[in-house]
């Protein structure tokens, strides 16, 4: 976990929880998790955060997950099986294809904002995705490094980037429709954050545009093949 500087005890617990685990694993408790806590020590963001505990991360496979699992963690399988067979680096979960479920669904002013935002995403960087801000996501850790290497942006357009810096390094990414279900106490505001996520998606283009990324294609590459 990366605590982006929270003042709520949230660190706390999960060190006590960590503390917890190393004692079972210690005492040879059968399937014991490896919980692990990252600080920012201040607030930089989702992207910035998720950055950091990739780059620090262990292990074959990145599963990025919503705290609110507004997609159960059940639908694991159906993004990590693509990747782990080697059909893409990227499984993106995406509540804007046919065989999507959504139970729970947003206010419809917020989904008609998600829809425009989408279409601008599309029409400034050509991704071809549905959805690219459902929070889940499943990545072959090492084909995907560099990408989080390069990515710059610290807070909630951070999948954009990544999904551009996918296509520029020629990563296979797959959109995979799954169960969504809308939970309340989100802290994105809808028109606030919408405008910061839209002036990051341009600075995405002016660095791409003035090389600010490298030869990224060389060296994921490198990456995807080893």
């Amino acid at each position: 976990m990366v605590d982006d500087g929270s003042a709520d005890g949230t660190a706390a617990l999960v060190e006590a929880v960590g503390r917890a685990a190393a004692a079972d694993g210690a005492a040879g408790a059968a399937n014991t998790p490896l919980v692990r806590l990252l600080k920012n020590g201040v607030n930089r963001g989702k992207g910035y955060s998720i950055k950091h505990g990739a780059l620090l991360s262990a292990g074959t496979f990145l599963l990025l997950s919503d705290a609110d699992f507004s997609t159960p963690i059940e639908w694991l399988p159906k993004l990590l099986e693509p990747v782990a067979a080697g059909a893409c680096a990227i499984a993106i979960g995406s509540r804007g294809l046919p065989g999507s479920q959504i139970p729970v669904r947003q206010p419809r002013w917020r989904e008609l904002m998600g829809r425009t935002f989408n279409r601008m995403v599309r029409a400034l960087t050509g991704l071809p995705f549905a959805d690219t801000q459902c929070g889940f996501k499943v990545m072959r850790r090492e084909a995907v490094l560099p990408l989080f290497r390069a990515a710059r942006i610290e807070r909630f357009a951070y999948d954009v980037e990544i999904l551009y810096l996918a296509r520029k390094a020629g990563l296979p990414v797959q959109e995979i429709p799954v169960l969504w279900r809308n939970a309340l106490g989100s802290k994105v505001h809808p028109v606030r954050d919408a405008w910061v996520m839209l002036e990051d998606i341009l600075r995405i283009r002016r660095r791409d545009r003035r090389g600010g990324y490298g030869r990224l294609g060389d060296v994921a590459g490198a990456g995807e093949r080893g």
